[in-house]
């Protein structure tokens, strides 16, 4: 699965820009513009068929690799503090290092937060990555950056220029078998525009958006509303008004009725795919045993990534779990944030982190395990990152919804820290370093670029195949970049 030929290697990014305090609450990541998502059904119920027929005519060109691969994006919107997290730095002075102390693992050499009891124990099995960075402060050229491996136009709002990476995958396997989507995006409500969080296809088209399954599994009511058939549906479908007994009685009534022989090949994969058990079930968790499902934990993070576990097993090939706010519906601690905002304006930095650590070391640590032992650890890779850290630095402002003075950190991308396991790669090392203050990479300075070349050779995907952008020019699929050699052996 090696690319064909050495990628280009970016010389530097730009200087950092300064990651300043903001006089008021940041905004955070906000949608832009509302996109087509992949597998919604409009009013007439066609909309998949035509989708999947437009999918047909550049098939033979996508190169489908012989692997049955897959990767979990975890994806921590707001930035992910590394100073709290992977890359803890006990001996910088009281204004850096914070309230926490790092804790041995079961790999000697490995320390991660004391807030991360469960990944003491798993150590053996994750990597972490401690040297990436670029140049981008604000939430929007973070995930422009981070999700394209490109330099954005704009260093803010969210709209890509080129496409994200999960759409580049969508594309390169859309002529691969499988009986699901092979880009899914997982969010809270109200949080499911494309553009949110940079997932936008750009010159690739919208057909390549993911399909995407907002809300909380480890709700009652949670359904996966791109897959739940509409009265209008069944109407067009069937000819007929009592057509409303779900997707059972509608297959079961078409395939008599003679409908399905009417529709062309495409609006027969579409509906297939809308109706058949294989995806029924991969999105049915009552599927799932009960220790498996406490082992995840009865919160929308857990039960979000242990749908991402069924999907990927079941034939996607590229599921992105978004976790921002663990506890959605409920009241938010005092001091906290809704994601990982970290500014002091949001909230105090280590009361939201004893906030939110327990679930993330819960879920990552659960998913961890589950893939190692249903025997996944190879062909599934799960990958955990923000779109920047933290300022090593804390500073203090007063909170706008506590109204007390209170420390933060603020966006830092000139440091981060990444989480991968599984993959078939080499686990249970630290890959670069920072310098003794958290501020920047002090050895084996990597990029975003070189994560996603180490994604795409999982992939069998070469990153310099070519697509044509709006203007017809052929642009690789990485400009730059290259597998990160530590994690590959």
């Amino acid at each position: 699965m090696s690319v064909s030929r050495p990628l280009r290697t970016a010389t530097s990014e730009s200087k950092a820009p300064s990651a300043a305090v903001s006089a008021t609450r940041c905004r955070g990541p906000v949608s832009r513009r509302s996109f087509l998502e992949i597998g919604s059904i409009g009013a007439t119920g066609l909309g998949l068929a035509d989708l999947l027929r437009f999918r047909s005519a550049s098939a033979a060109s996508a190169g489908t690799p012989a692997d049955d691969t897959a990767v979990i994006f975890i994806w921590l919107p707001g930035g992910f503090p590394h100073m709290e997290t992977y890359d803890m730095k006990p001996e910088a002075p009281s204004d850096f290092r914070g309230e926490f102390r790092p804790v041995a693992t079961n790999v000697p050499g490995i320390e991660v937060s004391e807030l991360f009891p469960l990944h003491t124990r798993v150590a053996d099995r994750f990597s972490l990555i401690r040297s990436i960075a670029h140049d981008f402060a604000d939430h929007g050229g973070g995930h422009k950056r981070v999700m394209t491996g490109r330099i954005p136009k704009s260093p803010v709002e969210f709209v890509n220029d080129a496409p994200a990476c999960p759409s580049v995958v969508a594309k390169m396997r859309e002529g691969r078998a499988g009986g699901l989507p092979h880009n899914i995006l997982m969010p809270d409500d109200g949080r499911h525009g494309v553009d949110v969080f940079s997932f936008g296809a750009a010159y690739l088209g919208q057909t390549y958006t993911p399909f995407i399954v907002p809300g909380d599994p480890s709700a009652a009511t949670f359904q996966v509303k791109n897959l739940s058939v509409t009265d209008a549906m069944a109407t067009r479908l069937a000819d007929r008004h009592t057509l409303l007994g779900g997707i059972d009685r509608l297959r079961r009534d078409l395939d008599a009725s003679g409908a399905m022989d009417a529709m062309d090949a495409f609006s027969q994969k579409a509906y297939s795919l809308l109706t058949s058990r294989a995806a029924r079930e991969a999105f049915d968790l009552s599927r799932e045993d009960a220790a498996t499902r406490e082992r995840y934990g009865h919160h929308s993070w857990g039960q979000r990534t242990l749908l991402a576990r069924r999907l990927v097993e079941a034939g996607a090939s590229f599921v992105s779990v978004v976790l921002e706010n663990p506890t959605p519906g409920k009241p938010l601690p005092f001091g906290t944030t809704y994601n990982w905002d970290c500014h002091a304006v949001n909230c105090h930095v280590f009361n939201d982190f004893r906030f939110r650590a327990p679930y993330y070391d819960q879920t990552v640590t659960a998913l961890i395990e589950d893939i190692h032992r249903r025997g996944l650890n190879r062909r599934v890779l799960v990958v955990a990152t923000g779109e920047f850290g933290h300022t090593p630095r804390i500073n203090y402002q007063v909170g706008t919804q506590t109204g007390v003075q209170q420390p933060g950190r603020d966006h830092w991308p000139r440091a981060m820290s990444v989480l991968v396991s599984g993959g078939g790669l080499r686990m249970g090392q630290v890959v670069g370093a920072t310098t003794a203050k958290g501020e920047d990479p002090k050895d084996r300075p990597l990029t975003p670029n070189d994560l996603w070349a180490t994604i795409y050779r999982h992939l069998g995907i070469d990153p310099n195949h070519a697509f044509p952008d709006h203007t017809g020019r052929p642009m690789p699929i990485l400009p730059f970049g290259e597998p990160i050699r530590e994690l590959i052996g």
